[in-house]
C-alpha cells in the first residue's frame, strides 16, 4: 500500500509556468484582461482550428453568454444531458429558460441523439450536449437534428483538451464551443475558459463578458487609446486576467506533452482492467479522440459484496483519492423540487451513477502511482468478491 496519499487530480505545472505568471508580475503593465489574454486567444484558435477565440473567467460564463448570445430567455426550452457537473444546467436556470434533459448512452455516457429527438418540442431553442470525459458526442447527428429545426448547438467542452472526431478538433465547428481551464483540467490557468466559434457570435460574446462595453479595458489605456466608450446592453465581468492567461499560454505549449503523460496512465487502467469480471471502463467511440480528461470505472455490483461508496472509503484507506462524476442533474433538490423529476426519470444516467467512480487521472502522476491504484483497486475486488 502507498505510504502516501494519491490526489484525484493534481495539476502538473512546471518552472515555465512559474516564470511567465512571475515576468507579468515584474513587468506591472497590465494585470487584468490585456496582452497576455490576447495572446492566449490567438493561440488557441490555431491550435483547434476555430475562426475566434474569447478568453474568459470560467467555462460556465462562456456558458451563460452563449445562450445570452443566442437570445435564450424565459419561454424557451434548453436540452441537455442529465450527466454533467451542475454549472451546465444552472446557467439555462440564469437566464431564465427550462431546462430539459435527455438520457445518456451507459457505454459512454455521452448524450444519446435519438433521445434528443424525443425531448424536442416547439420550444427548443438550444441543444447543449456535454463531451463526458474528452470523448465527443455524436456531433453530426446532433447538429442534423438541430439544423432540421433551426435550433443552435452550444457545446460544453469543458474537458475537450484535446479532443477530436476524425483529424478535426473540438471547437473548430460553427457552434459556440466552451472549455474549461480549471484546476483539475488537462491544460489549466487556475480559473479560466475558452469560447470559440464565428467571428460575429463571439463579437457580440465579447461585449457581453466585460460589462457590456464597446471598447476593452486595457485598449482605453493605450497610448493613444480613447476613453471613451458606451454600454449596448448590461454586461458581466467574465474577462480572464493576463496572470492567468500567462500560465495557460504555456500550458498550451505543453499540451501534446501532457497529453501523452496522461495516455501513459490510460494504457496501464485500460490493461490492467480488460476483462474483469468485477469492473467495465468507458467505451471509446470509433473515430473520435478523447482527451481523457477523466477515467471512470464502473464496478458490477452483483460480483461484488460492496457499493461504491464503500468502494470509494476501500481506496481512501489505501491512500488513493477517487471522485464520482457526476450525481446526475434530474437528482439534484433543486432540480427535481421545481422539474418533478425522480431518480428513474432518466433510467440509464441513474444506473450508471450507481456503480460509477472516478480514478485518479493527472499528468503529474506517474506510470507507478498508477500501478499503485491498479494495486489497491485488485485488493479491494478480491477481498470483497462475491
Amino acid at each position: 500500500m502507498r505510504s502516501s496519499y494519491l490526489p484525484f487530480s493534481p495539476p502538473c505545472l512546471s518552472e515555465a509556468e512559474i516564470e511567465a505568471v512571475v515576468d507579468v508580475l515584474k513587468k506591472g503593465e497590465w494585470l487584468s484582461s490585456g496582452p497576455k489574454a490576447k495572446e492566449f486567444e490567438d493561440k488557441f484558435k490555431k491550435t483547434v482550428g476555430a475562426e475566434e477565440a474569447l478568453a474568459l473567467n470560467s467555462c460556465t460564463a462562456g456558458l451563460h453568454i452563449a445562450l445570452k448570445v443566442h437570445g435564450v430567455g424565459p419561454g424557451d426550452e434548453v436540452i441537455t444531458t442529465p450527466m454533467t457537473f451542475c454549472a451546465t444546467a444552472n446557467v439555462i436556470e440564469h437566464v431564465g429558460a427550462t431546462t430539459r434533459l435527455a438520457d445518456i448512452d451507459p457505454e459512454t455516457l455521452l448524450i444519446d441523439p435519438k433521445e434528443i429527438e424525443k425531448t424536442m418540442t416547439s420550444k427548443t431553442k438550444v441543444i447543449l450536449p456535454v463531451h463526458y470525459a474528452g470523448q465527443p458526442c455524436e456531433m453530426p447527428e446532433i447538429n442534423d437534428l438541430a439544423s432540421n429545426r433551426k435550433i443552435k448547438v452550444v457545446e460544453d467542452a469543458a474537458h475537450c483538451m484535446p479532443s477530436k472526431i476524425g483529424d478535426r478538433w473540438i471547437g473548430s465547428s460553427g457552434n459556440l464551443t466552451l472549455f474549461s481551464f480549471y484546476a483539475t483540467k488537462n491544460i489549466t490557468s487556475g480559473e479560466g475558459g475558452m469560447m470559440t466559434g464565428p467571428k460575429d457570435l463571439l463579437d457580440k460574446a465579447r461585449v457581453l463578458a466585460l460589462h457590456g462595453m464597446t471598447r476593452s479595458a486595457w485598449n482605453r489605456f493605450e497610448k493613444g487609446g480613447q476613453w471613451k466608450y458606451d454600454v449596448e446592453e448590461p454586461g458581466f465581468k467574465y474577462n480572464l486576467p493576463d496572470m492567468a492567461a500567462a500560465l495557460g499560454l504555456v500550458q498550451l505549449q505543453r499540451l501534446n506533452e501532457l497529453y501523452e503523460r496522461r495516455l501513459q496512465l490510460v494504457r496501464a487502467y485500460d490493461e490492467a482492467f480488460a476483462g474483469s469480471k468485477f469492473l467495465r471502463t468507458l467505451k471509446i467511440r470509433n473515430g473520435v479522440q478523447s482527451s481523457y480528461h477523466l477515467y471512470p470505472l464502473f464496478l458490477n455490483l452483483d460480483a461484488l459484496t460492496i457499493g461504491r461508496d464503500q468502494f470509494i472509503h476501500e481506496l481512501s484507506e489505501r491512500n488513493i483519492g477517487a471522485s464520482v462524476h457526476y450525481t446526475p442533474i434530474h437528482m439534484m433538490s433543486y432540480y427535481a423540487k421545481k422539474y418533478g423529476w425522480k431518480p428513474n426519470s432518466f433510467p440509464r444516467a441513474q444506473q450508471v451513477f450507481e456503480c460509477m467512480l472516478s480514478l485518479p487521472l493527472s499528468s503529474k502522476l506517474t506510470v507507478n502511482d498508477a500501478n499503485d491504484v491498479i494495486e489497491a483497486v485488485s485488493d479491494i475486488c478480491k477481498k470483497f468478491a462475491r
